[in-house]
């Protein structure tokens, strides 16, 4: 069946009963001496990969005692290995727990305790992170596999790479904790016991936040993962002969799909640029012939105001998508008058692996999810009643597919709370706000979570709130979002003091302190500080009543005076 909108894909898709590693093992095959990871000079070929990935899975089952269904943590940013390190753990027949490597030492403990991982595999810059002294007994890393960002660097190479990747860091000592160099454990050559995760095992435990603010790890099996790899890979038309740039966080799903999962299924070529600069995006391009980009917004905005847009050819781009944030009307119009291409906007969720929406090529809405994908359907309802709402009114959007997650990690509530059964299908609760026009696409208008959305990132202000918390000299906190020209939205933090710390301890002071404790993209860009909050007659904070007085002033400054024309 054709989508009615565009003669284009159909609405569903044929389930794939293999697991994710099959999709390396069959293009190691189909396109053995073709490049699978170009990365600063330096391209490995799918052969190569597939033999890396190998030895690292036998390591990880014959020197650190990995199992089948162990989680083991991924704590790295974009990088080859952080691909073949993946592939092994899959291989391995264990669970892949992507970590935000933004994240500080506090923050990665609640992943080494929450998921139970004895292994982790991370880059040196922040191993220091894995090493977890104090943890309850029973609790904690055993293993840690450890690489160099140069490790995947060519030696005399004549592409220069940013200063930080040729850096070498001295690799981390705990009690207790066996710390093994990338380039031994694959030197040791060490053969992988047989494969035998199906489908319905559980493959990927990506973390999301919610309001309680401790992250939650969301179920995905194999076949939930790979519903979405083929179906990003049909829908953007990837294919062995596509070249894909891979630039979005791959311990996100959308990069993991869309940066590693779905190239390698088609056999495509990926291009890795760990962090986002816009200059060597356009050059890589240029040189590379890349024909596929998934970024967000703020991707775009940056890269179209860079000279090199006018003088390079970039004419081999053929899409050019994303989500996190919606894309500003005037970004997409220019968009489409430098190279003839409009702005894909999808939605999807950790929970759903990426996308549950898309925009069709044939027929795209600006600053719209889109439609709901291959074997997926969608509604809106009351978030109160769950009664099914008509076309063009607000109400929560819920979903159903493949690529919906089987529940939430060791939090068997919080899943029933997620989950409800209609006509006989089990719709995930995304807690979004939306609306469905008379032809079927899918409008985001609020959130019925409390979440701040900056630059696509997602930050979730209790988990913000409670690392404030632990500043000596902050007796309460409340996180908000505050509009941001740039970003969409930043993080504002409205703060009451303890009291030998009033006139004493500056906005600043917290800013700084933030910056040291927490990821980067949730840390406070603002700081304002309040003698009381304001409460409940129960005592529970009015977050929301502190958010409506962020927005009056820009509100106030949009509505017209009264009797205007």
């Amino acid at each position: 069946m054709q989508h009615a909108h565009t003669g284009g894909p159909p609405n569903t898709l044929a389930p794939r009963d293999t697991s994710l590693w099959f999709n390396l093992e069959v293009s190691a095959q189909r396109f053995a001496q073709k490049t699978a990871i170009a990365f600063f000079g330096h391209a490995l070929t799918f052969q190569a990969l597939h033999a890396q990935a190998t030895a690292l899975a036998g390591w990880l089952q014959q020197a650190a005692g990995v199992k089948k269904g162990d989680r083991v943590l991924l704590y790295m940013q974009n990088c080859p290995q952080f691909i073949a390190a993946c592939y092994a753990i899959l291989r391995a027949d264990a669970v892949v727990v992507p970590v935000n490597p933004m994240n500080k030492a506090e923050e990665f403990r609640h992943y080494v305790v929450d998921s139970g991982a004895r292994v982790a595999i991370c880059s040196a810059d922040i191993a220091g992170a894995c090493v977890c002294p104090d943890l309850p007994s029973g609790d904690g890393l055993t293993h840690v596999l450890v690489t160099q960002y140069n490790d995947a660097l060519p030696t005399g190479g004549t592409d220069a790479p940013p200063a930080w990747l040729t850096v070498t860091h001295p690799l981390p000592q705990g009690a207790g904790l066996t710390v093994t160099h990338w380039a031994d454990a694959l030197a040791a050559r060490y053969e992988p016991a047989p494969h035998t995760a199906g489908p319905d095992d559980m493959a990927v435990l990506p973390y999301t936040s919610g309001t309680t603010g401790f992250p939650k790890g969301c179920i995905h099996t194999h076949r939930s993962v790979m519903h979405n790899t083929v179906g990003s890979s049909i829908w953007s038309d990837c294919r062995a002969e596509s070249v894909v740039l891979s630039v979005l966080p791959l311990f996100h799903v959308s990069g993991m799909q869309h940066g590693m999962h779905a190239p390698i299924y088609s056999g495509a070529t990926i291009v890795m640029l760990p962090r986002w600069d816009r200059q060597r995006a356009a050059q890589l391009i240029a040189r590379f012939g890349i024909t596929h980009w998934m970024g967000n917004p703020t991707m775009v905005i940056d890269f179209l105001a860079s000279p090199d847009v006018d003088t390079l050819d970039l004419s081999s781009l053929r899409h050019i998508g994303g989500g996190g944030a919606a894309m500003p009307e005037a970004v997409a119009q220019r968009l489409k008058a430098r190279l003839g291409l409009n702005y894909l906007e999808g939605y999807g969720l950790s929970e759903t692996m990426a996308a549950t929406h898309n925009n069709p090529a044939g027929a795209p809405r600006q600053q719209c999810l889109g439609l709901p994908t291959f074997n997926t359907a969608a509604r809106i309802v009351d978030p109160e009643t769950l009664a099914a709402l008509p076309a063009n009114t607000v109400g929560e959007i819920i979903v159903a597919g493949p690529q919906v997650f089987q529940g939430y990690w060791r939090q068997p509530e919080a899943t029933r709370a997620a989950f409800v059964e209609l006509d006989g299908l089990r719709f995930f609760r995304t807690g979004d706000l939306g609306r469905m026009d008379e032809t079927g696409y899918y409008f985001m208008t609020d959130r019925l979570k409390r979440m701040i959305n900056a630059s696509g990132f997602k930050v979730w202000p209790a988990e913000v709130e409670n690392l404030l918390y632990q500043h000596p000299d902050v007796h309460e906190a409340c996180v908000i979002g505050t509009r941001d020209p740039y970003r969409g939205e930043s993080v504002k933090a409205v703060v009451v003091l303890k009291a030998d710390a009033q006139g004493k301890t500056s906005a600043e002071d917290i800013i700084q302190w933030a910056r040291q404790n927490m990821a980067a993209y949730k840390c406070p860009r603002v700081v304002a500080f309040a003698d009381a909050l304001p409460k409940s007659s129960a005592g529970k904070v009015l977050w929301r009543e502190l958010q409506d007085r962020e927005n009056a002033p820009a509100a106030a400054i949009a509505m017209p005076p009264p009797n205007a024309p």
